[in-house]
């Protein structure tokens, strides 16, 4: 079914460096284009693979990331209508109430801009760095939902659950819808579950392909199982423009959009591009994209 389709950028995380100038350049040229959000990836510490033999991560210690929830209260006062999410902050490694307080203040500044995607994750280091138990995150983040949702939606709270305790107390200020959208990503049947059971919505980075099709489609039977309306879940995807042909941008968006998805973000990283400029001019190029 076809759908309006919100298009936003990945921020640069490796590749844009740490002058403040040019961040806000980024974001305000951005917003000036017309696209509707910034997603920005999560990663507290990167590995040093030379004394880890075998080392198959993405990232490492020579990566560079900005910390999303605070880049984001910076992005809320220099910006004024771009939606801000994250994609995705790995929920297990972070304290729960401690992320809800974060999140509620960017939402705050922001004037309620804010989409949080979590996930959890594949970094062990990082988990052992931040004092968290690795093996439980998937169960751990759900109960860690349950709590943020009572945290931003209530005054004062009460909990008692498996990992969190809270006895009459709460979040001040509260962020202005007394919500924010929790998005999940990741691709293994247990998360496919957990966005059919808890979920505003599911993040996938994968092509509009075959394979696709089928797991949103196992998607929607199991929110049907849960009681819930699919249509009700959104869908968010990237385009990344390094890995598909310019002439084939817009039909690629296009296959989303008949897939259902919400959000399709565009990422310039990994294309060669030095300057914040030339990343500017590639979505530059691609602002018609609808």
């Amino acid at each position: 079914m076809s759908r309006s389709l919100e298009i936003g950028v990945v921020f640069p995380q490796t590749e844009i460096g740490d002058d403040p100038g040019i961040i806000r350049e980024y974001a305000q040229e951005v917003e000036a284009l017309g696209y509707r959000y910034i997603l920005a990836y999560d990663h507290v510490l990167g590995a040093d693979p030379s004394i880890r033999p075998g080392w198959s991560g993405p990232y490492t210690s020579e990566s560079m990331f900005h910390e999303p929830l605070v880049l984001f209260g910076y992005l809320a006062g220099i910006t004024t209508s771009i939606g801000l999410a994250t994609g995705v902050i790995i929920l297990p490694q972070r304290q729960t109430a401690l992320v809800a307080k974060q999140a509620a203040e960017v939402d705050v500044l922001s004037g309620g801009r804010l989409r949080l995607g979590i996930g959890i994750g594949w970094n062990e280091v990082e988990y052992q760095a931040l004092g968290e138990n690795f093996h439980n995150r998937g169960a751990r983040s759900e109960e860690q939902i349950a709590v943020l949702r009572a945290l931003w939606s209530e005054k004062v709270v009460t909990f008692h659950g498996r990992w969190h305790t809270i006895e009459a107390a709460g979040l001040n200020p509260l962020p202005p819808r007394r919500s924010i959208p929790i998005w999940i990503g990741g691709y293994a049947e247990a998360t496919l579950k957990r966005v059919a059971r808890i979920g505003d919505g599911w993040i996938t980075f994968r092509p509009p392909d075959e394979t696709t099709r089928a797991a949103l489609e196992r998607l929607a039977g199991y929110a049907r199982d849960a009681g819930r309306d699919p249509a009700t879940i959104g869908i968010e995807s990237q385009l990344n423009l390094r890995s598909v042909a310019e002439e084939r941008w817009q039909t690629y968006i296009d296959a989303w959009r008949a897939l259902g998805a919400r959000y399709l973000c565009l990422n310039t990283m990994g294309m060669g591009l030095t300057r914040i400029d030339q990343h500017l001019a590639v979505l530059q190029r691609a602002a018609h994209l609808r």
